[in-house]
């Protein structure tokens, strides 16, 4: 079989179509939002609220409600939560980060247990990007357009509050109004990726394009392009190799990225491991 074959066969299929589509949108807007996470260190925020909202969708499902609406629900339920208990008492962030997305993922798997059923729920905790409907596809491209809106648009000022929340207090900026707009678009990303890989690997798409990024420049403007842009080309070679090993399609989606990391990590010839160490041999050496 030609490489050309390989490219197109998986192409003749409308759910591999749809599957492509889906994953590459949602590559795309996690990306993006995940420099900002990266840059604030909010990578355990990106995980409490990716799992957060597991029984808000068990719970649109038993209503009849779309998955999407219970999710943003629960999306913003957890943020809500997360900064009443930070404001209220001695606890401090990352307890209640702790404190939240466990009690509420808890309470999925708990609702999913109890629930009657036709439908295997498990698919929301692991995805299920080969079963996406065209409605499911419309209304994921709809809500990344949304966040991918939010935050091209106040990409500024979302990067000054990352670098500087001071500064931008005094020039007139809201930090607090800020970080809320920065977790409102968490949530909805969430929500996103949700049907890509489940809440479980969420917090991989919100994380690693950017982290990756990072290493590969100091401009923050250039983090922008370069975490869409791999993260879409490492989501299209999961997704072909999910078709060709028959293995799950959101497990290697993550698994492609991370490798992408890897070598990322290591032969960066800006921030790479291997250079690091020749630099480290080097001084050494002169000294």
């Amino acid at each position: 079989m030609s490489p050309l074959d390989l490219l197109l066969e998986p192409l003749q299929y409308d759910f591999m179509v749809r599957a492509l589509a889906t994953t590459v949108i949602a590559a795309v807007v996690c990306a993006l939002l995940s420099c900002w996470l990266v840059l604030v260190g909010w990578s355990l925020m990106g995980d409490a609220v990716s799992h957060a909202v597991l029984p808000g969708v068990v719970i649109a499902y038993v209503l009849g409600a779309p998955f999407a609406l219970g999710a943003l629900v629960f999306g913003f339920l957890a943020v809500a939560l997360i900064g009443a208990i930070r404001g209220t008492s001695r606890v401090k962030e990352d307890a209640a980060i702790g404190i939240v997305f466990t009690t509420l993922f808890a309470l999925g798997l708990v609702l999913i247990s109890v629930t009657p059923s036709q439908t295997d729920l498990n698919h929301i905790i692991f995805g299920n990007i080969l079963g996406v409907s065209q409605a499911d596809l419309v209304q994921i491209a709809v809500l990344a357009a949304v966040a991918f809106a939010v935050l091209v648009l106040k990409r500024r000022d979302l990067t000054l509050y990352a670098f500087d929340p001071l500064h931008a207090h005094a020039i007139g900026l809201s930090p607090r109004f800020l970080g809320a707009l920065l977790l409102g678009t968490l949530a909805l990303t969430s929500v996103v990726a949700l049907q890509v890989v489940g809440v479980i690997l969420v917090v991989a798409m919100l994380i690693i394009p950017g982290a990756t990024a990072y290493l590969l420049t100091d401009r923050f403007g250039r983090m922008l392009v370069i975490a869409p842009v791999l993260s879409a080309a490492c989501s299209v070679v999961g997704i072909y190799l999910s078709y060709w090993l028959d293995a799950a399609s959101g497990g290697l989606v993550v698994v492609v990225q991370g490798g992408a990391f890897l070598l990322v990590y290591l032969f960066s010839p800006r921030h790479g491991l291997i250079r690091n160490l020749m630099v480290r041999r080097r001084s050494v050496a002169a000294v």
